[in-house]
């Protein structure tokens, strides 16, 4: 099978990207053939067949694709992107529709009525409502069961259309001797417990609920790293807090942290967690997070209901500052990195795109 892949732009740390190499190794290694139709990506970086998509805005570039006729190049088309119509599309960015239904609860009333003329806006859901509908997408593959329920509310998609595969990420066991050392990079002394909230877009993902609950912790020797790109302005300030910018590298402060705190307005699923799970660590995130499907509540880490719940979330992490609950969490640690792989994730992918060739539905 000829197998077509989207992806509109390109970052060279970019999870997406990452993801797509990955995959087209795989399904070549299986004895697929795959194209890759994108805007920008390094001729360098992709070994494999390549058709560059010339656009500008996303609807420019679904329009792009179009017209090339994407579809009769390859034998199914696999879009990571969101565009009019294409055999699978792999929902890892969630529901822009959701996502703005999410965040008006947290904005003055007016925040959402302006944003209807932004232009942006309007044209991400217009190509979202034309690739959820009759003609569009023919399957969905979202990573997590959260995303699914919202593209059948939104949407009326239907559910057996829809497949949850949760995101993978490559499973790396720190040695002891990294965390002292990571430790001491950053200048950390031994009774200090450190928090680390990492990623960027930190209004959605939380950043300032992040803050709130480390200034209402008791005065203990308590940090919060913040890894990304980002600006503090209009953020709680505390002493607690370091920002370390977004050049850091992460399985570093992995190993040097106690517990990974994402208190995330919404996420359809976040790798940084999935990440720092996989390593060993607590996490502390919200239900509006994918992840938190993949976790035993309690055990590997705590769910909060709500990000502004300040006080749950001070209560999960002086829970996690104590030793005793870290006893279960290493005893599930096998079974998370297991199912948790990325090589896991693109089996699972690619058994759906062989089992619904083009034609079966």
């Amino acid at each position: 099978m000829k197998i077509g892949l989207v992806r509109r732009g390109y970052s060279p740390t970019g999870g997406a990207e990452i993801y797509l190499r990955r995959f087209a190794e795989a399904a070549v290694a299986a004895g697929h053939q795959v194209i890759l139709f994108a805007e920008q990506w390094p001729r360098a970086d992709w070994p494999f067949e390549h058709v560059q998509v010339h656009s500008g805005t996303p609807r420019q570039f679904a329009s792009a694709l179009a017209a090339l006729r994407a579809e009769q190049a390859c034998d199914f088309l696999f879009s990571l992107e969101r565009v009019f119509a294409c055999d699978a599309y792999r929902a890892g960015d969630g529901v822009h529709a959701a996502w703005l239904e999410r965040r008006a609860q947290f904005e003055p009333f007016w925040k959402p009525w302006v944003r209807r003329f932004n232009g942006k806006h309007a044209e991400m859901l217009a190509i979202e409502r034309q690739l959820f509908s009759d003609g569009g997408a023919r399957l969905v593959i979202a990573n997590s069961a959260m995303v699914k329920a919202e593209i059948e509310r939104h949407f009326a998609y239907p559910a057996e259309r829809i497949h949850v595969i949760h995101n993978g990420v490559p499973v790396h066991v720190s040695a002891p001797a990294l965390r002292t050392e990571a430790r001491r990079e950053l200048s950390l002394n031994d009774e200090d417990y450190v928090l680390l909230f990492a990623g960027s877009g930190w209004e959605r993902k939380g950043l300032r609920f992040a803050i709130e609950a480390v200034k209402a912790l008791p005065p203990k020797h308590t940090i919060l790293l913040v890894a990304g790109r980002g600006s503090a302005r209009g953020l709680p300030r505390s002493h607690r807090v370091r920002y370390l910018g977004a050049s850091r590298d992460l399985s570093r402060l992995y190993a040097a942290a106690d517990t990974f705190l994402l208190p995330t307005l919404y996420e359809p699923f976040s790798n940084a967690c999935l990440e720092a799970a996989v390593g060993g660590l607590p996490v502390i995130t919200t239900r509006h997070n994918g992840f938190a499907e993949v976790i035993e509540p309690g055990v590997q880490g705590e769910i909060v209901n709500e990000p502004h719940h300040i006080q749950a979330l001070v209560q999960a992490i002086e829970k996690w500052r104590e030793a005793g609950p870290r006893v279960a969490l290493q005893e599930r640690l096998p079974a998370l990195r297991a199912r948790s792989s990325i090589a896991e994730n693109v089996r699972a992918t690619l058994a759906v795109i062989e089992r619904n060739p083009r034609g079966s539905a």
